[in-house]
């Protein structure tokens, strides 16, 4: 599990554009957003209940593993300075 700190770190390198991050991960970033805001869903809240958050918990566990990734990459690239 990474350490706070270091993911205030890792945004701020993001941020400060000392990392790159690659472009699948933003694309994943950009459509949980979309996907979690949008009218539109897959499996509908209003007829499935809970079971209808299943695929938008997906999506942002597809987008919590890249970050991870993304992070960890980071962190190979500050070992390697």
């Amino acid at each position: 599990m990474p350490h706070t700190g270091g993911m205030w770190r890792f945004l701020k390198a993001i941020k400060g554009r000392e990392h790159r991050v690659a472009p699948t991960t933003w694309v994943v970033a950009i459509a949980a957003v979309v996907y979690t805001f949008a009218p539109i869903d897959l499996i509908p809240e209003l007829v499935l209940g809970p079971l209808g958050f299943a695929d938008d918990l997906g999506i942002w566990g597809i987008f919590a593993v890249l970050f991870v990734r993304e992070q960890r990459r980071w962190q190979a690239g500050l070992a390697a300075e």
